[in-house]
């Protein structure tokens, strides 16, 4: 124990004897981490930061300030009246109006162009009744390859990366197809059948599993056809007889 204090004491007084003198070293630099930093003149050269550039002023024409009007309740005792009055501020014109998003604008400008009628946008637009709603069987014809048919699964909206997810059974395998509705390699989507009750869901995903697939659709697109050629035949039918009787 003797050797161990007597070997200790030197490093603490070479310690208290450096921890002296560098209280009293003169201060070189002005941002030395001391006390005596505080002792520092106001002549010293030290350089200030430049003053922040003005806020630009917003122009009347862009952000019209809003206008306060006064607000008066009606005194319910005329003996003892009261202070009711207090001014209401309009609500801050939208930022998203004034200037809209411009992934926004391109999606409406392409929706524009690739669907100049609306007749696509319409029959997927959530405020329209008769829209599309999953679980409907549509068929889709395209530019190349036969129509495919199936079950509405999801809706993707997204602008004009709108997307629909049909499934059918082809050969007894389940096959689901993505297609987008603004394609111009789709030349129509058409509603087979309508689900006679609404889906709580906005993906029916559990229509994969076998207890709630609902198989091939064929059935219900060979009735559907069948169907449409009626009312056809009728019209052209009706064509034909008043042709005949221009004729006579």
């Amino acid at each position: 124990m003797l050797t161990q204090t007597a070997a200790r004491r030197p490093l603490s007084a070479w310690k208290a004897a450096l921890r002296q003198a560098r209280q009293q070293r003169p201060i070189s630099l002005p941002f030395s981490r001391t006390l005596a930093t505080e002792t520092i003149s106001t002549t010293s050269s030290v350089v200030e930061p430049p003053p922040p550039p003005p806020a630009p002023e917003a122009t009347p024409a862009s952000q019209p300030l809003p206008k306060a009007y006064l607000y008066r309740l009606k005194d319910k005792s005329p003996t003892a009246p009261t202070r009711s009055a207090f001014a209401i501020y309009p609500r801050v014109p939208s930022s998203r109006k004034l200037v809209p998003a411009p992934l926004e604008s391109y999606h409406a400008q392409q929706i524009r162009r690739l669907d100049p009628k609306g007749l696509r946008t319409q029959l997927f637009s959530k405020h329209n009744r008769d829209s599309v709603k999953p679980g409907d069987v549509l068929q889709v014809t395209t530019k190349r390859g036969e129509p495919f048919a199936g079950v509405c699964l999801s809706i993707r909206r997204a602008g004009v990366d709108t997307a629909i997810l049909l499934r059918n059974h082809l050969t007894k395998i389940g096959v689901e197809m993505w297609y987008k509705i603004y394609s111009p390699n789709i030349l129509g989507i058409e509603i087979v059948w309508r689900r006679p009750k609404r889906a709580r869901r906005a993906r029916l995903t559990y229509m994969r599993q076998p207890k709630h697939d609902m198989g091939n659709v064929d059935n219900l697109v060979a009735e559907w056809r069948r169907t449409r050629n009626v009312f056809s035949s009728r019209g052209k039918g009706k064509q034909a007889s008043a042709g005949a009787k221009g004729r006579r």
